[in-house]
């Protein structure tokens, strides 16, 4: 059993989390917790004694360096599923990647990683075509673009190394070929929801992925702890997951 350190416990993400862990999905058992609300869990890294496996970050951007401390400190591998980080702060987070392993990901849908493949591979097929991103969240969500939006583009960017993000439109300029927009839409209680349009004026193509529950997420979560178990220092992703051994 691969022992689960969880921090952001009591979050939306959390209780899910916990929930599987409690019924072992995935050959995973629930270690120590911590969250800032308690409710069974420690409020900080420095009053866990026990041990654990593996680190698992679902907390928010500012949080997951005192995760990441806690990892290095103790040489742990880390999954982190946190959106909305700076840039310094994802530089911190490469950075321990040269310690220990690191799995990094805006989004743990196996579904969404299947979706930036055909992504790239559209962008590939079609050279010409315009590239839009929109994405849809719950009003509670606090950072736009989603971390998957920017997944999405980042998909695009391997075949358009040039293409810059544009995130939101206002004003009169006329729209780029270079540009990757984004639109970001905040309504109700909706989990996620992302569609990347693609067109060459002939002809639109709509590629579309829709989150109906956060299980998915939490489940690719623990996928992704068990894959990290026995790796070596670096920063790993969902494609790294789907060509290894762990599904």
């Amino acid at each position: 059993m691969t022992k689960i350190l969880l921090h952001g416990a009591n979050g939306a993400m959390g209780r899910v989390l916990r929930a599987l862990l409690d019924a072992g999905f995935a050959d995973c058992t629930a270690g120590p917790m911590v969250s800032r609300s308690g409710n069974g869990a420690f409020a900080s890294f420095s009053e866990i004694r026990e041990s654990a496996d593996v680190v698992l970050d679902f907390s928010f951007h500012t949080a997951t360096e005192s995760a990441l401390g806690f990892a290095l400190e103790h040489g742990l591998p880390i999954v982190i599923g946190t959106t909305g980080h700076t840039q310094q702060e994802r530089a911190r987070i490469e950075r321990a990647s040269e310690q220990i392993p690191v799995f990094f990901s805006g989004n743990m849908s196996l579904g969404i990683a299947a979706l930036c493949d055909l992504v790239r591979e559209a962008a590939r097929l079609f050279p010409e075509a315009e590239i839009e991103i929109v994405e849809t969240h719950h009003s509670r969500k606090a950072d736009a673009p989603s971390g998957t939006a920017r997944m999405l583009a980042a998909a695009v960017q391997k075949e358009r190394p040039e293409a810059a993000l544009v995130c939101g439109r206002s004003g009169f300029s006329p729209r780029k070929h270079s540009e990757i927009g984004i639109s970001s839409i905040r309504l109700g209680n909706v989990t996620g929801i992302h569609e990347v349009l693609i067109s060459n004026g002939a002809e639109t193509l709509s590629l579309k992925h829709e989150a109906h529950d956060r299980r998915l997420f939490a489940e690719g979560a623990l996928r992704a702890a068990v894959f990290l178990c026995g790796r070596q220092p670096g920063l790993y992703d969902m494609d790294d997951l789907l060509k290894g051994d762990a599904l």
